[in-house]
């Protein structure tokens, strides 16, 4: 009997701590909470904090159960289990939601942003809040945005030194359409796949490349599959944590507030992570063997310069007024 009244005292003083009105607020429930992303990667260190704060608010009524590296299915898959309710939540590159709304394809363009305090104000501001908004009519809300980081290049043939060593090269890129444009700008050859299945596909030579963070590369071992790593910081990846709307719609306002708060302040850690683990991913990718370079000047306007007809184009597709919206965010945050 003490130890109930104990245990009572300590739920009750949870709550209080984090401004909750009382443990009748809130109703049991579980929540599948799934990534693409293994064990140890910040996503998923993302991920356990919003588990930790989600159970000291909630005075352990809500209970989150993490299923990470794909565990449940690839990215589609994920999203169609979130619509239908089957899984609870998901945390994804923002830019493959460009399935559901074409506005978000924006976070796939090129050279978009410089640095990550320039993604922030845009994916934490007005304009990040009006993109989540629009998921609400395909069965998803966004809560908040996370960050995989900046995408550089690796492959298996050869070092890339100048834009032209792309030519030829078979690379997997997220499928959409955006991403298959940018590397055909580079005469190479893009090849849409599941995440889950790249390591293999690069294994068996069945694919040259891919792209992505320097600590995905890390966490998921593609230096053991891969030799040459260029730096090229193409694109900058938000990651929107989503939740089914279907659940959402069942919660009450104290839940919906709990789990939005404790996404945001999970952020916080997540953020912070990545950043750091990108410094020592780098570091630890060329201890591990893997030949790094980055391109010169010259070689990246270049680059820049072929990708000027892919943002057009997209720019047309993704509607004007939101390519107008991001960019006077990015003019604030710049000043």
């Amino acid at each position: 009997m003490k130890r109930l009244i104990l245990k009572t005292l300590v739920a009750a003083a949870a709550l209080a701590a984090f401004g909750m009105a009382s443990a009748q607020d809130i109703k049991e429930h579980t929540i599948k909470f799934a990534t693409q992303n293994p064990k140890g990667h910040p996503i998923v260190t993302g991920m356990e904090k919003f588990a930790e704060i989600v159970t000291a608010k909630s005075g352990g009524k809500i209970k989150v159960n993490l299923f990470p590296g794909g565990v449940l299915g690839g990215d589609a898959p994920n999203v169609s289990a979130l619509q239908g309710g089957t899984i609870e939540m998901v945390s994804m590159n923002s830019g493959i939601l460009a399935s559901q709304v074409k506005e978000f394809a924006i976070f796939d363009f090129p050279f978009l942003f410089a640095n990550s305090k320039e993604a922030d104000a845009v994916v934490d501001g007005p304009f990040g809040k009006k993109m989540h908004d629009k998921l609400q009519e395909k069965g998803i809300v966004g809560l908040t945005y996370w960050e995989l980081g900046f995408r550089n290049m690796t492959n298996g043939k050869r070092a890339i030194n100048k834009v032209e060593d792309f030519a030829g090269l078979k690379i997997r890129v997220i499928p959409n359409p955006i991403n298959l444009d940018w590397v055909k700008a580079l005469d190479a050859n893009p090849t849409p796949m599941a995440f889950p299945e790249v390591y293999g596909a690069l294994e068996s030579k069945a694919l040259d490349g891919q792209e992505n963070p320097f600590s995905v590369i890390q966490a998921n071992k593609l230096n053991e599959v891969q030799k040459y790593l260029t730096v090229t910081n193409h694109v900058y990846n938000p990651q929107s944590v989503i939740i089914s709307k279907k659940f959402w719609d069942s919660l009450t306002n104290d839940e919906k507030k709990l789990l939005g708060d404790a996404a945001v302040e999970a952020g916080k850690t997540q953020r912070q992570a990545a950043r750091e683990v990108a410094g020592s991913a780098l570091e630890a990718l060329k201890k591990a063997g893997m030949q790094v370079n980055e391109l010169p000047p010259a070689e990246m306007t270049k680059l820049r310069d072929k990708m000027k007809p892919v943002i057009t184009k997209y720019s047309a597709s993704v509607g004007e007024s939101t390519v107008n919206e991001l960019m006077a965010e990015l003019a604030k945050a710049r000043k």
